[in-house]
């Protein structure tokens, strides 16, 4: 999967250190601050990356966006791989998130249902340099801190914070036996107690009470509050265009009974050939029930994302799965071949490859759009105890901490999909990094700014739509 001899993984690792110093001959780690001048529309990209969406959604999309220079962020992904392939790259690839920001580091149930921590978007994986998911990391806790009306010495910390965990953390990993790497989780519970002294009683309540949520998070809750039993039995409501269920396209001539069920077998044969033999067995003990197109994210809205309700044998044994559309990543030039010619495949290849421990039903599929045409899809539990940190929360005296986490993560998911070695070799204590990537951030979220400016001015001028539904 990766682009890289993986005979260099058996050299000695001070000898892939040194690989890493020497890269530092090709980009030197104060050029990281630099945000390359561009002419490209922002409004237009978005407009390109709309012409294989559901139309109808699109004016969702763009109001979701526009909401915040935050959320304009979350959607933006495409933009900035526009902007960071005009830059040179250091040469140390790994496998990336592909949209690494402060939101899509999460919290979800290990497959011993434990709650642990890690990386949870993962549309957009592909190989690349490490700086990318770096960089863009960075960049959010920036419009974050700015949101959050941070004072520019606080960001600073915050972005310093970031880089220099990620930078220890990969010490860290570079001298890890490679089981313990590839397997060795970050337990919720230990992360908040090793946080319960440095953060504010209050806030420490507050996370407590968070997580408590979220292990209320999962299948039985999201039937309770997306679907509804009647005479037909367990079946999704209606509330379009967020949530369309089968049933209703059904009703409105859009297709036929038949043909419904046809495509949706097809679906769940695809999905389970995905699956390894045991969790094929663990699928079969239930029963599809019923399915709908729900509307989901931001940057993601207008794709084809459906939920699909399974039922078992014993009362309340119920599965809510999510098959979300995937198109090619942002971070793949056009016109080259993609690592994965299934996109859902690449995602969940990705997935598995940047996770210590991934969903037990985490598969791909494919099926026909209602032009006939085939999509493909990435399929997990849509709800499983998944969780993350409010944003709109996080604070001085949090948002520090936060990137901290934030950084051992994005390390740890880095370290399993390249050489943990040559990066720390690249990287060094993190200090010189750290500078640059504040002064890019910095800058890029002046950028960022502009940009959901543009996207203002466009709705505003009747260019593009925009609605809350």
């Amino acid at each position: 999967m990766m682009p890289r001899d993986d005979r260099t993984v058996r050299l000695p690792r001070a000898e892939r250190k040194a690989r890493g110093r020497a890269f530092r001959d090709r980009l030197a780690l104060q050029e990281h601050a630099v945000v390359a001048a561009s002419e490209r529309d922002p409004v237009e990209v978005l407009e390109r990356q709309g012409a294989s969406r559901i139309p109808e959604l699109l004016a969702i999309r763009h109001a979701r966006m526009a909401s915040s220079p935050f959320a304009f962020y979350r959607g933006a992904a495409a933009i900035m791989a526009e902007d960071l392939r005009q830059l040179p790259d250091s040469g140390t690839t790994t496998q990336l998130c592909g949209d690494a920001h402060l939101d899509n580091v999460g919290f979800y149930a290990s497959p011993e249902r434990a709650l642990i921590g890690d990386l949870n978007d993962f549309d957009e994986t592909a190989p690349g340099p490490f700086e990318w998911d770096l960089k863009r990391m960075a960049t959010s806790f920036e419009i974050a801190g700015r949101a959050g009306a941070l004072d520019e010495d606080v960001r600073h910390r915050v972005l310093e914070e970031l880089v220099r965990a990620y930078a220890s953390a990969m010490r860290t990993a570079s001298r890890t036996p490679a089981i313990e790497l590839f397997t060795g989780r970050l337990d919720v519970a230990d992360l908040l107690a090793d946080l319960e002294e440095e953060l504010p009683r209050k806030v420490s309540r507050r996370a407590a009470s968070a997580v408590a949520a979220m292990l209320r998070r999962d299948s039985r809750s999201a039937a309770r509050q997306l679907a509804v039993r009647d005479d037909d039995g367990l079946r999704f409501r209606s509330d379009p265009p967020l949530l369309v269920p089968v049933h209703r396209m059904v009703e409105q001539g859009r297709i036929t009974a038949g043909d419904a069920q046809e495509r949706l077998d097809e679906v769940r044969r695809r999905y389970r050939e995905s699956l390894a033999p045991e969790r094929r067995r663990l699928l079969d003990r239930y029963r599809l029930a019923d399915a709908a197109v729900k509307v989901v994210g931001v940057g993601s809205v207008g794709l084809r994302a459906w939920v699909l309700l399974f039922e078992g044998d014993v009362k309340r044994d119920l599965l809510v799965l999510q098959a979300k559309e995937a198109e090619r990543s942002v971070l793949e030039p056009a016109g080259r071949a993609g690592a994965y010619a299934h996109q859902g495949e690449r995602v969940v290849r990705g997935q598995r490859t940047l996770q210590a421990l991934s969903d037990v039903l985490l598969g791909w599929t494919s099926g026909a759009d209602p032009q006939g045409r085939q999509r493909e899809f990435s399929v997990r539990q849509f709800r499983d105890w998944k969780g993350g940190v409010d944003v709109e929360r996080l604070g001085p005296e949090t948002m520090p901490a936060y990137a901290r986490y934030c950084g051992l993560v994005l390390a740890r998911a880095h370290a399993r999909g390249g050489d943990p070695a040559v990066l720390t070799g690249y990287i060094g204590a993190g200090r010189t990094l750290s500078a640059a990537l504040a002064a890019f951030a910095t800058a890029y979220a002046d950028r960022n700014a502009a940009d959901h400016a543009a996207l203002l001015a466009a709705i505003a001028a009747g260019r593009v739509e925009a609605s809350a539904s």
